[in-house]
């Protein structure tokens, strides 16, 4: 997983609640292109609050004070994701506005190969970067994870949850929250996901499933490796997870 440092960072005071306003927009266009109902709104509203409060304990937590450049970048990914979320919300169970969904998560998805790269080239890498990179790739995943699972199966929503399920277990465990060696696989395989569940949203459930199938199967693929070689190379625990 990349780091990002703080070095000259872009600041940008009132970035995480400026945010929350760039969200309302988006639910409103989302709301003229795609006739988004109550269901949709809340959650938007909702994940927009969650958002702020939650990057803003972030940050205070972090010592940082602004955003760095690619940390823009995230969080406009952040917002995009707030929209995929509230437009599989307000369908659950139906395809929905496909010709809205599938662009908005699409550019969800691609952004996380652009804040990395943002981070690298301006010098800006940190551990605060990192996390909220991390997080909002999963918590993508995991909505994705929820709208192909009302159409293929509950059992699509184990490719949202390992990630939530390999935290969780790091508690009881702290030999899971170790520093995992860095792993072009373990990437490979986490940027599929996304990508797979997209692709599984828009295909016949034949077609559908064997694609999420494919997917979860690499991604426990994945977690079974690192959880073996976690075994096999007990070290001091860390704060968190490469995942």
């Amino acid at each position: 997983m990349i780091t990002r440092a703080q070095q000259n960072p872009v600041y940008t005071p009132g970035a995480p609640s400026a945010g929350f306003a760039a969200q309302i927009l988006l639910l409103a266009l989302l709301g003229a292109a795609a006739g988004l109902g109550p269901a949709g709104w809340l959650a938007g509203v909702f994940y927009g609050l969650g958002l702020v409060l939650l990057l803003g304990s972030a940050m205070r937590h972090a010592g940082r004070a602004a955003f760095g450049p690619a940390d823009h970048v995230t969080f406009a990914r952040a917002i995009l994701a707030g929209g995929v979320t509230a437009l599989v919300a307000d369908h659950l169970g139906t395809p929905g506005p496909l010709a809205v969904f599938v662009p908005l998560a699409a550019v969800a998805l691609a952004l996380d190969a652009v804040d990395g790269k943002v981070a690298r080239r301006t010098g800006t890498t940190s551990a605060f970067g990192a996390r909220f990179d991390m997080e909002i790739d999963a918590f993508l995943i995991l909505v994705l994870s929820v709208h192909v699972a009302w159409t293929v199966g509950p059992w699509v929503l184990a490719i949202g949850a390992m990630r939530y399920l390999f935290a969780a277990a790091a508690w009881p465990a702290p030999w899971l929250r170790a520093e995992l060696p860095a792993s072009i696989a373990r990437k490979t395989v986490a940027a599929i996901q996304g990508i797979a569940l997209l692709v599984a949203s828009v295909c016949p459930l034949p077609a559908a499933a064997a694609v999420a199938a494919l997917a979860l199967t690499a991604l426990v693929w994945s977690f079974g490796r690192d959880i073996r070689w976690l075994a096999l190379n007990p070290a001091p625990a860390r704060a968190g997870t490469r995942r």
